[in-house]
């Protein structure tokens, strides 16, 4: 199985990387869903966002939820059993692997991050069935051919056939041209029968004293992210087919042209919400888009 290979001064120098004065999204988001690995300055700058945005956890725990949902269907309805899941941040059970293997034991998953403090838990993303396999892989999604061409990677996936890239709330940490390059390499890079998972953030339901407040907020507390319109998510699925996000009771499977509205996106939230679940919550509260694309 592969495992993590440690830096080569021991725990030691990943401990020295790890700057805690500064905030950090990974950690942030652990804040955010109520775990444990973050520190005063993570702390800080989420509750900086949550005066702006009263329901940040609400969107950060949607959008957990969204992706525990959207790797069992693409494992289980659409029978991919190999994962990359880019931007993991901090182990959280149930992890990637762990609802992907819960569904087909088989199932291979490669992590990647580039938080040094990730790379320190990364031993808990590699409990995998022995049936299976996980990787953890430390590099940065600006550079994505770095990552396609990295040896752990094809140790543990081979990307001749179908894999699931998540991309679920990273992409909003890069600047457009690098999310725009970003997903263009690894849409080409993919083989027939993968799957793009994609989430982000959005203003598109903002009030206008809430979106005016968030440039001060990007700069006075080192909060780096770009939330995306509608129409913008669309754009980087543009020419994939998505799956239904609603579908009806008993109806087949289907996916349908992106168009360039964007009208097939919804929140996280209104992605196949779990029977018997309580009604989502409001598009507002959420602020997230989600989508399941084809390749």
């Amino acid at each position: 199985m592969p495992s993590v290979t440690p830096p080569a001064d021991g725990p030691a120098t990943t401990a020295y990387r790890i700057d805690t004065t500064v905030p950090h999204p990974a950690r942030r988001y652990n804040y955010w869903l109520g775990g444990k690995d973050h520190f005063a300055a993570d702390r800080e700058s989420g509750d900086a966002i949550a005066a702006v945005f009263p329901h940040v956890r609400c969107a950060a725990v949607e959008n957990r939820r969204f992706l525990h949902r959207s790797v069992a269907y693409v494992a289980g309805g659409a029978g991919v059993r190999q994962f990359l899941d880019l931007g993991v941040g901090l182990p959280l059970e149930p992890n990637t692997h762990e609802v992907a293997q819960g569904i087909v034991s088989g199932c291979r998953v490669v992590y990647v991050d580039n938080d040094p403090l990730v790379m320190a838990h990364a031993r808990a993303l590699l409990t995998s069935h022995p049936d299976g396999a996980t990787a953890y892989v430390e590099a940065d999604l600006r550079d994505p051919a770095a990552i396609l061409d990295n040896p752990g990677l094809h140790h543990a996936i081979d990307l001749s056939r179908p894999v699931g890239v998540l991309l679920v709330a990273v992409l909003h940490f890069l600047d457009d041209d690098e999310a725009a390059r970003a997903v263009a390499v690894l849409r080409a890079a993919l083989a027939p029968g993968s799957y793009l998972v994609l989430s982000h953030a959005t203003t598109d339901y903002a009030t206008g004293d809430t979106a005016a407040r968030i440039p001060a907020l990007q700069r006075e507390n080192e909060v780096r992210f770009r939330p995306w319109s509608r129409e913008q998510v669309a754009g980087f699925v543009a020419g994939l087919h998505t799956v239904d996000p609603a579908p009806a009771p008993g109806m087949a499977e289907r996916t349908v042209p992106i168009d360039r509205s964007g009208s097939q996106l919804v929140s996280v939230a209104r992605w196949r919400p779990d029977p018997g679940e309580q009604y989502p919550p409001p598009d507002e509260d959420v602020a997230c888009y989600g989508v399941v694309a084809a390749i």
